[in-house]
């Protein structure tokens, strides 16, 4: 069903906010993905406070540039969805889609979905970049990081002297 001039003007209305208002925003190339596997991933970025929409490329291409990027920087070739949102956790919205891309294959073990690009904190950023920002560990698992390597000192030097209290006894 072909769109009205007022609902595209929608669109890319509520683009602009979403590109504007959202730490991060991805955009993913998908293909194949079936309705049972978009329902659990919609369910589940929905859990992580990301939204996720389908939007034209020539409307997210007017977006994108209503707000001063250049949207050639970005190939948008094929189906374009945008994942954008997080809430405190700025990479979620590029850790679950990259997640999803790993997890939704097809019989040939090819990618149903994969990042081809973004916004990151108000900057254009590519396919490759994107994938970093996508393997950086959530912020909960970055603190578990963190409070490991400040407590294996500690236990390192606890059972030294665990050991070294054996030996005196005898």
């Amino acid at each position: 069903m072909a769109q009205t001039k007022q609902q595209k003007v929608e669109v890319v209305k509520k683009l602009e906010d979403a590109f504007k208002n959202a730490a991060t925003t991805v955009f993913v190339h998908f293909k194949g993905v079936n309705i049972k596997e978009e329902t659990e991933m919609r369910r589940d970025l929905r859990g992580a406070n990301v939204k996720y929409t389908v939007a034209k490329k020539t409307l997210i291409k007017r977006a994108l540039e209503s707000l001063g990027h250049k949207a050639d920087d970005v190939p948008m070739d094929g189906e374009i969805a945008l994942a954008y949102g997080g809430g405190d956790d700025v990479t979620a919205p590029a850790r679950l889609m990259h997640e999803y891309g790993k997890k939704f294959l097809t019989p040939a073990k090819e990618a149903k979905l994969f990042l081809v690009g973004g916004l990151f904190e108000g900057k254009l950023i590519g396919q490759e970049m994107m994938r970093e920002i996508a393997t950086i560990p959530s912020m909960q698992g970055l603190r578990g990081m963190f409070a490991n390597v400040i407590n294996s000192p500690i236990q390192r030097f606890a059972i030294a002297m665990s050991e070294v209290a054996k030996t005196k006894t005898n």
